[in-house]
C-alpha cells in the first residue's frame, strides 16, 4: 500500500511539475510564449535530442530543451565578458571541428550563447548570456547599442571615402553607415578608429569591400560600455552587479 502511495505521489509530483512547451521557454527569458510558439511550428525546438513540433506538448524541468543548438536552462543567470582571439567562431558548437567560442569557459558556462557575432577572424570582446530576454534587446536595433572596433586596412582613406562611410555606403542588404570613423596615426600603417551600432554580419569588411579596400585586422574594443582592458585574448571575466545595474538602467530609458 505503501508502495502504491510513493508511486501516486511521483506521478503526482510530475504531472504537477509539467509546463507546457512555450511557457517553459518563455520562463528561461529567451522570448514570450507567442514567439515560442513560432520557434516550435518553425521545428527550431527539440525535446531530449528529438524535434518537436506540437505546440500542445508538456515538459519538466528535467527535460533538456533545445533552441536553435543552444540548451536552454530555467536557472540562473550569467554574464560574461570575452575577449576573442583569432580563429575562434562564435557559435556553441561546430560541426566541422573548429574552435568555438564556449571552449574558451569552463564547463559550468558552455551553456551560454554569443549576443551577436563577431566572425572568424576577427578579435575583441563579446558578451556571453544565458539570459534571452537581455538578448534580444541588445541586438534590438531601437537600442541602438554602441560598438567600437580598431582597423587595420590596406590603404589610406580619402577625405571622400570617410565622408561616404558615414553617410552610407549601398550593400546588398540595403544602406550602411559607421556612426563615426578617425585615422589612429599608429606605427605608420593605416589604422582607424569606428563606432557603430549596425549588427548586420560582417558589416565593416564589406564597406570596405565596397570602396575596394581591404581589412587586414579588426578588433572589437567596446561593446556599448564594456572593454577589454585587464582581459587577456582568451580569456574572460563575468560582469559586476554595478555593470548589469548600469545595463538595466540603458535598456529600460532607451526607447
Amino acid at each position: 500500500m505503501k508502495e502504491r502511495e510513493s508511486e501516486r505521489k511521483e506521478t503526482d509530483d510530475n504531472v504537477s511539475n509539467e509546463l507546457r512547451l512555450n511557457k517553459y521557454i518563455a520562463n528561461t527569458g529567451l522570448c514570450s510564449r507567442r514567439a515560442a510558439d513560432k520557434l516550435i511550428e518553425e521545428g527550431r525546438v527539440k525535446v531530449n535530442g528529438k524535434v518537436n513540433m506540437e505546440l500542445g506538448t508538456k515538459v519538466t524541468l528535467n527535460d533538456k530543451v533545445v533552441v536553435d543548438g543552444n540548451l536552454l536552462s530555467t536557472g540562473e543567470r550569467f554574464y560574461i565578458l570575452i575577449n576573442k582571439p583569432r580563429n575562434v567562431i562564435c557559435t556553441t558548437k561546430d560541426e566541422k571541428g573548429r574552435n568555438a567560442i564556449v571552449d574558451l569557459l569552463p564547463a559550468k558556462y558552455q551553456h551560454l550563447y554569443p549576443v551577436g557575432r563577431l566572425d572568424r577572424n576577427t578579435t575583441g570582446v563579446i558578451l556571453m548570456t544565458n539570459d534571452g530576454v537581455l538578448t534580444q534587446n541588445l541586438l534590438h536595433p531601437t537600442k541602438k547599442i554602441k560598438k567600437i572596433y580598431k582597423a587595420k586596412i590596406a590603404t589610406r582613406l580619402t577625405q571622400f571615402e570617410l565622408d561616404k562611410l558615414v553617410s552610407g555606403i549601398e550593400l546588398e542588404d540595403g544602406i550602411s553607415s559607421f556612426d563615426k570613423i578617425v585615422e589612429l596615426h599608429e606605427d605608420n600603417e593605416f589604422r582607424y578608429g569606428i563606432e557603430i551600432h549596425s549588427g548586420k554580419n560582417r558589416v565593416i569588411r564589406r564597406m570596405f569591400e565596397a570602396i575596394n579596400n581591404d581589412v587586414v585586422k579588426l578588433d572589437r574594443v567596446m561593446f556599448h560600455t564594456f572593454d577589454k582592458k585587464g582581459i587577456q585574448k582568451g580569456m574572460w571575466r563575468e560582469l559586476t552587479e554595478k555593470e548589469l545595474k548600469g545595463l538595466d538602467v540603458y535598456l529600460r530609458t532607451k526607447k
